[in-house]
């Protein structure tokens, strides 16, 4: 399929103008990200109705904690990645260099057939960046609404703002991984800088309505440090506001960084308490087994209101609207009656004929 944000160079290349990485491509060249290449003097993207699997999941494991818990989430992705992440957990969708790996076709309104057939409340863009198949996701985003399925981008957030502003007009939550808060981790460990993913934060939070939370991967002797810590979530605080969930998640070793160990319990448990200390309101911990870092608590009367085990809830004392049942306050988020929860299962689903 054709793809948007490039432009013609003088030299007879052609520029893509989606993320920083500013990609410049002769005829037949891939970008960086692998799935948008120069063919026929134009732009294209070679994974536009194909994906690498799709799952329907609870939606706590994109992880959203704040949008409609409880709910289940079709999730899906395709192959390549624009960032070059030394410790990529999906490293084998994103790194891939094998269109064998889409194995799964689906046009945009299958998948939305399929989200309401499964009873899911949203379909998430997820396992690779969407950024990079964004003529792809914004086209299911439209027909998912037509049929009132929310959408939802979990994201490294790099990307450009011309294509930033038409990407999440049609996403209605986002994740986005805030991988390190040094530039120097994001250019050694990533292949990419910090600004550009803070400057996507402060669009979301501040002049859309998407629905926003932010994941950090802690990764030992990284970006695990307290003083960095202390200014991500300074800087958080300060520019994007208290109520944005934080998840600090454990690294384990992965890709090209097998000689890391994995994440200890306790560093979560550190990085948690900096985050509440430094005044945010909503932080957990994931990928351990930590109930009091899973679990929702009220700003302002402090008790549990949404108790999770993994991504099972346990207990659940907020009203319809989102507030606290035991003392009014208003928790961020998006919220709906909540019946019974989907649970902790993950399923695989095959859309394709």
């Amino acid at each position: 399929m054709k793809g948007r944000w490039w432009h013609k160079l003088a030299d007879g290349r052609i520029q893509c103008d989606l993320c920083p990485r500013d990609c410049k491509l002769h005829e037949g060249q891939r970008g960086l990200c692998f799935v948008r290449q120069m063919e026929g003097g134009e732009m294209h993207l070679t994974t536009y109705g194909r994906s690498s699997g799709f799952c329907v999941d609870p939606v706590e494991k994109k992880p959203l904690n704040h949008f409609y818990p409880g709910s289940s989430i079709l999730s899906f992705g395709t192959a390549g990645c624009n960032l070059a992440c030394k410790f990529c957990q999906n490293w084998d969708i994103s790194k891939s260099k094998e269109m064998d790996r889409l194995q799964d076709e689906a046009s945009p309104a299958t998948i939305a057939a399929a989200a309401v057939e499964l009873g899911c409340k949203s379909v998430a863009f997820t396992y690779n960046d969407p950024v990079i198949f964004a003529e792809y996701a914004m086209d299911i985003a439209d027909v998912c609404h037509e049929k009132g399925v929310q959408t939802v981008a979990v994201t490294a957030g790099y990307i450009h703002a011309e294509p930033r502003r038409e990407f999440y007009a049609k996403m209605d939550a986002a994740n986005v991984d805030l991988k390190g808060f040094t530039d120097d981790f994001y250019w050694k460990i990533c292949g990419g800088h910090l600004q550009p993913v803070l400057d996507t934060l402060v669009y979301l939070v501040k002049e859309t309505k998407v629905w926003t939370e932010i994941t950090t991967l802690l990764i030992p002797g990284k970006n695990d440090s307290d003083e960095e810590l202390k200014a991500e979530c300074r800087w958080i605080r300060e520019n994007l506001g208290r109520d944005v969930p934080l998840h600090f998640t454990a690294f384990h070793p992965d890709w090209k960084m097998t000689d890391v160990e994995r994440t200890p319990a306790s560093t979560l448990t550190r990085a948690r308490e900096i985050a509440l200390h430094a005044g945010l309101n909503y932080v957990y911990t994931g990928n351990v087994h930590d109930e009091a870092g899973g679990s929702t608590y009220c700003p302002s009367c402090e008790k549990a209101l949404v108790l999770r085990d993994w991504y099972d809830i346990k207990g659940y004392h907020l009203t319809d609207g989102g507030a606290c049942k035991f003392c009014g306050t208003p928790v961020a988020g998006r919220f709906q009656k909540f019946t019974k929860a989907f649970g902790p299962k993950r399923i695989p689903v095959r859309l394709a004929a």
